[in-house]
């Protein structure tokens, strides 16, 4: 069965629902989906209040996760519920829908969708918006499925920050010391941003929380980062990518460049460069790939098995389709030859552009390219202590630090969050950061259970 666009769903009040309208299927409600649909919601207001067009957003979470901000919440800066956008409360003139898209049939324009609970089903629709980003790309490592955590969505940051503290109170209640080693060695794979900034403020957290603990101190842990290439955070320059590998390493972090991950099998870390060790916690960050839905269609790819897109933030050789951000391989007119970095400094700035460009086709006009030079990147490396390299200008430390905390505070969506996150961050300047695990809540029938056996 083919579902036009849902008119069988009860209308907003004020809203006429037209069977003949426009309807605009947004797959992802990522950075790309979120600003797309924001910019949508004004440029074309009119229709959309009319009935003329209309929204639907497939996303299989209700939310957006600004994920720079992940590692802050790690490390309890920020509260994890100030790091994600509820999309129903800022989208409110499109349909929100949770569930995976399995297949794009373009020729048919339809999609199907599986709700998270329910019943496959298709939806038909007159464009398009590949926005479905990416997910973490893994190598065939033994181990690394079971062993592993990524560090991509809030949940992950959540239950790596009560990982840590859990572990900090396992190693003090312990007295086996192979126990302890194992507990306090803490491994991070990947030298790009994420895994760069989660290595750096889960450490400065768990130095932290150490001072309160009678039988753990910050030599009893061992943090080593792990890198295949010969050089961590490219985006920032070789010179402020070295100088953050030693401020890394005068931290006691052990930061291994030309060195691959071999082996994790039951915890059991082998490095490619024969070092061998136990690790309770192997969080994997080393690159992302695009959404598996790219492969479930008939949508033109590229030799990186991204959506092959134009300037324009079209599907290449398709009409009605579009898409941009980690899903697709946009030219970088700026750099000719080159691609847009998979970064939020791109995606936010195309999303506005594909939303206009859809508006431009609704209304008759000529599309736009997409033109953005690329300014530079921030990254934070635990409480006042960051790298800088924006517009050539180099800053290290505090005053990157603060740079880093006000340019994402304005890339954050909606007027709410920013002030959540700033009153959080205005309260750590009076009270000192939580430093408790609350690991159960991962497990939160363990107790009950345990209470009906006994």
């Amino acid at each position: 069965m083919l579902v036009k666009g849902f008119t069988s769903l009860k209308p907003k009040d004020g809203v006429v629902v037209n069977p003949n309208s426009k309807h605009i299927v947004v797959v992802g409600g990522g950075y790309v989906g979120l600003y797309t649909v924001l910019r949508l919601q004004h440029t074309l207001r009119k229709e959309l209040r009319e009935g003329s067009v209309r929204i639907t957003v497939l996303t299989p979470e209700s939310h957006m996760t600004y994920q720079p901000f992940l590692p802050e919440a790690a490390a309890g800066n920020l509260s994890p519920r100030h790091v994600v956008v509820p999309l129903r409360r800022v989208l409110r003139s499109a349909t929100i829908l949770n569930g995976k898209v399995s297949k794009v049939n373009h020729a048919a324009k339809s999609v199907t969708f599986a709700p998270n609970v329910g019943t496959p089903h298709e939806i038909g629709y007159d464009i398009v918006v590949m926005a479905a980003g990416s997910i973490s790309r893994t190598l065939p490592i033994p181990g690394l499925a079971d062993a592993a955590i990524g560090f991509k969505t809030v949940g992950e940051a959540i239950a790596l920050r009560n990982r840590v503290l859990e572990l900090l109170d396992r190693a003090e209640s312990d007295e086996d010391e192979e126990l302890r080693r194992r507990a306090l060695t803490f491994v991070v794979v990947g030298g790009g941003f994420a895994g760069i900034e989660a290595l750096a403020e889960l450490e400065d957290m768990a130095v932290d929380a150490a001072r309160y603990y009678r039988n753990v101190s910050r030599k009893d842990m061992r943090w080593v980062l792990v890198e295949a290439t010969d050089r961590i955070l490219p985006e920032v320059g070789p010179e402020m990518g070295k100088w953050t590998a030693e401020q890394l390493r005068e931290r006691g972090i052990e930061v291994k460049m030309n060195t691959r991950l071999d082996s994790c099998v039951g915890g059991l870390v082998k490095l490619s460069d024969g070092d061998e060790f136990p690790s309770a916690t192997i969080v994997w960050t080393a690159g992302v790939k695009p959404s598996p839905v790219v492969n479930a269609g008939d949508l033109p790819l590229d030799e990186r098995g991204r959506i092959k897109a134009t300037a324009a933030l079209t599907v290449v050789g398709v009409k009605d389709a579009f898409s941009a951000g980690d899903v697709a391989g946009v030219p970088d007119v700026t750099n000719p030859g080159q691609y847009c970095a998979p970064n939020a400094q791109h995606a936010v700035r195309q999303a506005k552009v594909l939303a206009d460009n859809i508006t431009r086709q609704l209304h008759g006009k000529k599309l736009v390219d997409y033109r953005h030079k690329y300014v530079g990147s921030v990254a934070g490396l635990g409480l006042h202590k960051g790298v800088a390299n924006v517009y050539g200008i180099k800053l290290r430390g505090v005053p990157a630090w603060f740079m880093h905390r006000t340019y994402h505070l304005s890339r954050v969506p909606t007027f709410n969050r920013k002030v959540r996150v700033m009153a959080d961050w205005t309260l750590a300047l009076f009270f000192k950061r939580e430093t408790v695990s609350l690991g159960e809540l991962e497990a939160p029938h363990n107790e009950f259970r345990a209470a009906t056996t006994s």
